[in-house]
């Protein structure tokens, strides 16, 4: 039974049960709390939580899920992976244990020509939390499962909690036993390669309290509403269905393995190392373009960073695989191929994924160079230490600061007969690990624990916005926190957070800022400092209190600073036709990558498949302002999202969308999916002018842009200056262009003329240096201090005095000092040369003494350094050199 028909016949199972079909959520969703989408029931926490009322009392999903805290592990065993899917079923206070696990047994066991997946049930066991005796009750009813293969485990094993306060529950799972051909027998606590997890039912019918760890914590009580949340592994059941030995052999992950098979010559299963780089190479390429369809570019940090990650250790596997030709474009289009009939977005946006790998794959192969490069110093450094093993730190730098993998590290150093200190660089990495976690646990920290503002949802319900209508509005305070804590009043000279029942102020998202404004009341008066949705649905105000004293019940006027809002406002739009414009010129793979819209300003970054040109951005300007004098009106509606699609609404990669959808009409030219505050009409905006562009990393480029007065004032400062410019020049503003160009020309010509004139100058001298030729250990030697000569120069008097050594054996070595810096040549002669004596060899000598380095050929070695006061110590340590020559 291949992948596709396992999931189409969960799907359908459960929906015969009357769950709802829900799609899968992108891998990213705007939750603080992680990096990817890592579980099926992620898109249903509002849900669980109580933050949003369910939309439906039971669902079902196959969702696409990224793991990567193994990264590294992939591929040394066959159980790691980044990407799966996982497919649950949800209950929402509807049906509890009896019903989840009846709807799980039937379809494992039931027949495959009546739609299950006919898995022989004497193979099947089941653990159970060790307190949970209603669910070991339940799989001996349901499943007629004997005693012995129902198996207790503690809260570590069997008990499941979101990591902070809130929700959590004892849960359930299934095991297949694959025989003992796979291991020793005794169950899952004995041995869970023989006997593999294929399926988790939580029974989410707990409140936890604060604690650490997986068991460290309190059970404060029971849930009002009892929920179910399952996930079934998808790969791991196709595995089993398949008849094969682990989830890469399965019919969507072979196939990637078969290319790079291909590709190499190698075969998977012929040798363990082989084996690892394969399955890395089938893993990530899946994930990686999962990660891309969904909004994903690489970078430096966050999401971006893990996906360069990814695509840099595909290219990495695939060398050592003997593969030196660009493979990244050829995995993705197998990815394409086996994953697009499940995720059709794969082979929608395919042109801008096959784009963005091919882009980053260049990239690396350049940094692949320059490393080379930064390896052969390290490796010869360490070689002219007489030392044989080459240093932590060094490998270390070479993979966190040139991005080179440790794997071809030491790959590249055996083939020089060196060994690299790993237990050094292994402890830089879990260093650099530590720091890492330590962040993000305090980047955490303001998010972590939501629960006072999760009650204040619970009993006062979600905030009423009224900002698309109304800058102004009554309202009550239903809360106030300080630092997260409820507390009842705020006095003046405080700041503090608050909730109010309705509001005109909006929140800030979709790369919109916050309104500020006030908020006025008997006797009091309060700043509005920002807004947040701290949890969906809530609008949490930061307010500065200025005058009396704020409490609860308090009844206030909210008003929003109207300038500011309407400042925003035209960014917003703008940003709207800057990327129906950019789209126009550059299709749909130029995607939105993100926004800021603040006041007067908007920043837009987009994908792009290539370079972007400096002229297609122009007309980009000129198009957006031709069509802001048609002042269209602004429209905005609710529709379905699927209606909306319809109509030609432009949906943002990476946004989490529900069943009903608000959609801004800009007429025919601009439609967008948006929660966003826009002006009435387009020529509200006045004028947009592109103010900067640049890229900021593969793949996307940004663009800024001044809107209405702000780029009004940016135009009048830059016709002043153009003006000032044409008068100091004395040239009409049109003319000024090729006035410029013609005054650099002749400034480039007049500093030739002068670098000549001063190369001529030094090699005036070049006789007299070479008369003071010392004779030292039969070497003729000139070795001097020349002050201020570039390097040019440098070389030329170097290679002049040389030719006046005629046929001695001589050395010549000059060194010129410039500010903090130094220059310095070193030549030697023919005889000096059929002598042994290199002039490259003898730059360590005095390398120390100037704090420098260089290189070169036998006959010329150059460089420089950072010690300018050493320059004479440097004379006096390279005649001792040749002195020392025997």
């Amino acid at each position: 039974m291949d992948t596709h028909e396992i999931t189409d016949r969960f799907l359908r199972h459960f929906e015969s049960k009357g769950h709802t079909r829900v799609p899968s959520a992108p891998l990213i969703l705007d939750d603080p709390n992680l990096l990817f989408v890592n579980a099926g029931m992620v898109q249903f926490k509002p849900y669980f939580l109580g933050e949003a009322p369910p939309p439906y009392p039971r669902a079902t999903s196959v969702q696409k899920c990224v793991r990567t805290p193994d990264i590294d592990e992939v591929g040394k065993t066959t159980r790691h992976n980044t990407f799966f899917q996982m497919a649950g079923n949800f209950s929402f206070g509807d049906y509890f244990k009896e019903g989840a696990i009846e709807y799980a047994w039937e379809l494992i066991t039931k027949p495959q020509s009546e739609g299950g997946y006919g898995l022989d049930p004497d193979r099947l066991w089941a653990t159970v939390y060790e307190d949970d005796a209603e669910a070991a009750g339940l799989w001996k009813k349901i499943a007629g499962l004997p005693g012995e293969r129902i198996q207790a485990r503690d809260m570590v094993d069997n008990f499941w909690s979101m990591g902070i306060p809130g929700p959590c529950g004892p849960c359930s799972e299934i095991y297949y036993d694959r025989g003992p051909e796979y291991g020793r027998e005794g169950g899952p606590v004995v041995d869970e390669d023989r006997y593999i997890e294929i399926w988790n039912l939580v029974f989410m019918q707990n409140v936890r309290g604060a604690g650490s760890g997986k068991k460290d914590f309190p059970i404060l009580g029971e849930l009002p509403a009892k929920n179910i949340d399952t996930g079934m592994g998808v790969e791991r059941v196709a595995t089993i269905l398949q008849g094969v030995e682990n989830v890469y052999e399965t019919d969507l992950v072979r196939p990637v393995i078969g290319r790079a098979e291909e590709f190499s010559g190698r075969r998977y299963g012929a040798d363990h190392a082989d084996d690892v780089r394969f399955r890395v190479i089938a893993d990530h390429a899946r994930t990686g373009v999962l990660l891309i369809g969904d909004g994903v570019t690489p970078g430096n940090d966050g999401r971006g960073y893990v996906l360069r990650r990814l695509l840099r250790r595909i290219v990495r596997s695939t060398r050592l695989l003997g593969v030196h030709e660009p493979v990244l474009q050829e995995f993705a289009k197998v990815v394409r191929d086996t994953m697009g009939p499940t995720y059709p977005e794969l082979v929608d946006g395919f042109d801008r994924i096959s784009e963005v790998v091919r882009i980053e794959e260049e990239a690396f192969l350049a940094t692949l160079t320059s490393g080379s490069r930064i390896f052969d110093l390290a490796a010869e450094e360490t070689k002219r230490s007489g030392g044989d093993v080459l240093a932590g730190d060094k490998a270390f730098q070479l993979h966190d600061t040139y991005g080179f993998p440790i794997d071809l590290t030491l790959e590249m150093a055996a083939e020089q007969g060196l060994t690299v200190d790993e237990a050094g660089f292994r402890t830089l990495m879990d260093e650099q690990r530590k720091r890492a976690k330590a962040d993000a646990a305090a980047r955490k920290t303001g998010h972590g624990d939501l629960s006072e503002y999760r009650k204040v949802l619970e009993q006062h319900g979600e905030t009423e916005f009224l900002g698309y209508t109304d800058l102004q509005a009554e309202a009550k305070v239903v809360a106030l926190l300080e630092d997260g804590q409820p507390v009842r009043s705020v006095s003046a000279g405080k700041k503090a957070e608050l909730v109010l029942d309705r509001t005109p102020f909006y929140a800030e998202s979709g790369g919109q800022v916050a309104d500020t404004g006030v908020l006025v009341g008997d006797g009091v008066e309060l700043k509005v400092l920002d807004v947040q949705k701290i949890v969906p649905g809530l609008f949490v105000h930061r307010v500065e209190v200025t005058e009396g004293e704020v409490g609860l019940d308090t009844k206030v006027t909210g008003s929003v600073d109207a300038h500011r809002r309407l400042s925003i406002e035209r960014s917003h739009s703008a940003t709207h036709l800057v990327h129906a414009a950019v789209r126009g010129a550059y299709g749909k793979r130029a995607a939105q990558a993100g926004s800021l819209n603040s006041p007067g300003r908007m920043r837009f970054d987009f994908t792009t498949p290539g370079s972007v040109s400096s002229d297609v951005l122009t007309e980009v300007e000129q198009e957006v302002n031709d069509y802001l004098q048609t002042d269209v009106e602004v429209q905005s509606y609710v529709t379905t999202k699927d209606k909306a699609l319809e109509l030609g609404a432009v949906a943002l990669f990476g946004e989490k969308y529900g069943n009903d959808v608000r959609v801004v009409d800009m007429g025919d030219y601009s439609r967008e999916l948006c929660g966003g505050t826009h002006v009435e009409r387009i020529g509200q905006l006045g004028l947009v002018k592109l103010v900067s562009d640049a890229s900021i990393g593969s793949g996307v480029h940004r663009v800024e842009a001044l809107v209405g007065g702000d780029a009004l004032k940016y135009v009048r400062k830059e016709q002043l200056l153009v003006s000032q410019l044409a008068n100091t020049f004395k040239v009409p503003s049109d003319q000024l262009p090729g006035r410029i160009e013609d005054v650099l020309t002749r400034l480039k010509n007049a500093e030739k003329e002068i670098a000549q004139l001063k190369t001529q100058q030094v090699l005036g001298s070049a006789g007299a240096l070479a008369g003071k030729a010392e004779e030292i250990n039969g070497f003729a030697v000139v070795a001097e201090v020349v002050p201020d000569v570039d390097g040019n120069g440098l070389r030329a008097l170097a290679s002049d005095i040389r030719g006046r050594l005629g046929s001695r054996p001589g050395v010549v070595a000059l060194f010129s000092p410039s500010g903090e810096k130094l220059s310095f040549v070193v030549a030697t002669t023919e005889a000096a040369r059929d002598k042994g004596v290199a002039a490259g060899k003898l730059v360590p000598s005095f390398a120390e003494k100037i704090g420098g380095r260089g290189g070169g050929k036998p006959d010329m070695a150059q460089g420089g350094g950072t010690n300018p006061a050493g320059a004479a110590d440097a004379v006096t340590a390279l005649r001792a050199a040749i002195a020392g020559i025997g």
